[in-house]
C-alpha cells in the first residue's frame, strides 16, 4: 500500500492498524532546536483519545505517545522523529460477524476488491483510529508554528442541523461537542441523545482558522495553500467536502459582492471583507485563513442495514462493537493537526522563493 506519506520538506509517514499492536508516525524534515517532549504531544492526544465523553466510543485507550527518536534533552535534533502509540483495548472478536460481509459506508468492499484481502478488525488502515498518528505529527508541527507566531485552532461549527450562532473560543474546550456557542451545544446534545437512543449517528461541520501567516504562503499552481489544505483535510476518512471563506455561497454572488476590497488600516494593507478565506491566487493574503469541512455521520450504527457478502449475495448486517455516535468532536484536533502539517511544510518551501532570502541566510554572521 502506498499513499501513507504527506508533505514535501516536513514529511510525515503514518503506520499501523486499528487492532494491531500499535500505531505511529515518522516525521522527516523537522528543524533542530524545537522544544518538544511527550507532554507537549500528549495534550493533543488527550483531545482525540476515545472514551473521553458520552458522545464518543466506549473503547478505552490511554493513547500515551512515546518518542522513540529525534529528540534529545527536550529539543528536536533534526533527525527523523519516530512516535508510537500502543493499542491497549482492542476487541477484535466484536468484528467476527463481518469477516465476509461488507459494512455500508465503510471501505470494506473497496479494500477487498483492490487487494483481495482486508483487515476486518475495525477497518485496519481505513479506521478512524489511524488519525492518532496524525495528531501526534500535528503536535510537532504546531510546536514549530508556535515559534513562528502562527496560531491554528478548530471547533465544531454544526452538529446535524444545529449551527453555532455565536463565537466564544473559551467555550470550545468547555463542552463535550467542542462548539463555540453554549446554547447551540445544548440543542445539539438533545439531538445527539435522540440519535443515540435510536442506535443512529449524526454528522457535522468543523471550522478551522489560521492566523499569523505571513503574506505569500502557498505556491501558485499545484501547491496552492487552499489546494494543499484541501488535500490534507480531505484525507481524513470521514470528510466529504471542504470550503474556504464564503465557500459555495460565492456561486450565488456577483463579482462586486464577492471581491474583497483592499484598505489601509494602521498603515498596513488589509481587506474590508474576507470572502476569500484569507487566500488569494493560492497564497495567504494576510487575513485569517478560514475553512470548513463536512463530516459524514458515523457509518457504524446499531440499526439493521442491507448489504452484500463476499459471495455477492444480499444480506443484512447489525454492526457490533464500540463506535462514536458522532465523529466531529474528536476530529476537531485532527483537523488542526493536518492543517498544521500542511501549513508548516508550505512555510518551509516558501523560504526559497526569493534569492535575497537565501543570500541573507547564508551571509548571516559573515
Amino acid at each position: 500500500m502506498s499513499g501513507s506519506v504527506f508533505g514535501n520538506i516536513f514529511k510525515i509517514s503514518t503506520w499501523g492498524e486499528s487492532h494491531g499492536k500499535a500505531l505511529g508516525v515518522v516525521i522527516d524534515g523537522c528543524p533542530a532546536g524545537v522544544e518538544l517532549n511527550e507532554e507537549i504531544i500528549q495534550k493533543d492526544m488527550d483531545r482525540r483519545k476515545p472514551g473521553a465523553s458520552k458522545y464518543g466510543t466506549k473503547r478505552s485507550e490511554g493513547d500515551k505517545v512515546q518518542i522513540l527518536s529525534g529528540v534529545f534533552e527536550g529539543k528536536t535534533t533534526g533527525t527523523p522523529i519516530s512516535l508510537v502509540v500502543f493499542n491497549e483495548d482492542q476487541r477484535s472478536r466484536d468484528y467476527s460477524n463481518i469477516m465476509n460481509v461488507y459494512r455500508p459506508g465503510h471501505a470494506d468492499f473497496g479494500f477487498d476488491s483492490k487487494y483481495g484481502f482486508r483487515d476486518y478488525r475495525g477497518g485496519g488502515r481505513s479506521s478512524g483510529r489511524e488519525t492518532a498518528a496524525r495528531v501526534a505529527a500535528g503536535a510537532v508541527a504546531k510546536a514549530c508554528l508556535k515559534e513562528l507566531g502562527v496560531d491554528i485552532f478548530a471547533f465544531t461549527r454544526s452538529v446535524g442541523k444545529v449551527s453555532c450562532e455565536t463565537f466564544d473560543r473559551d467555550e470550545i474546550t468547555a463542552n463535550p461537542l467542542c462548539m463555540s456557542d453554549r446554547e447551540a451545544c445544548e440543542k445539539a446534545a438533545a439531538l445527539m441523545d435522540d440519535a443515540m437512543k435510536n442506535g443512529d449517528s449524526v454528522g457535522g461541520v468543523i471550522e478551522g482558522r489560521i492566523s499569523g501567516l505571513p503574506v505569500g504562503i502557498g505556491e501558485t499552481v499545484f501547491d496552492k495553500l487552499d489546494a494543499v489544505l484541501a488535500k490534507a483535510i480531505m484525507s481524513i476518512g470521514a470528510v466529504k467536502g471542504i470550503e474556504f471563506g464564503a465557500g459555495f455561497s460565492v456561486a450565488l454572488l456577483r463579482g462586486s459582492e464577492n471581491n474583497d476590497p483592499f484598505v489601509i488600516r494602521e498603515g498596513k494593507p488589509e481587506k474590508a471583507a474576507n470572502n476569500s478565506g484569507g487566500i488569494l491566487g493560492g497564497m495567504s493574503d494576510g487575513n485569517e485563513v478560514v475553512f470548513r469541512a463536512a463530516f459524514k455521520p458515523t457509518p457504524s450504527i446499531l440499526i439493521p442495514q442491507k448489504t452484500i457478502n463476499r459471495n455477492m449475495e444480499e444480506t443484512e448486517i447489525v454492526i457490533k462493537g464500540r463506535h462514536d455516535p458522532i465523529i466531529v468532536p474528536r476530529a476537531v484536533v485532527v483537523v488542526e493537526s493536518m492543517a498544521a502539517v500542511a501549513v508548516f511544510d508550505l512555510m518551509l518551501m516558501n523560504m526559497s522563493s526569493r534569492m535575497d532570502n537565501i543570500k541573507n541566510f547564508y551571509n548571516k554572521g559573515v
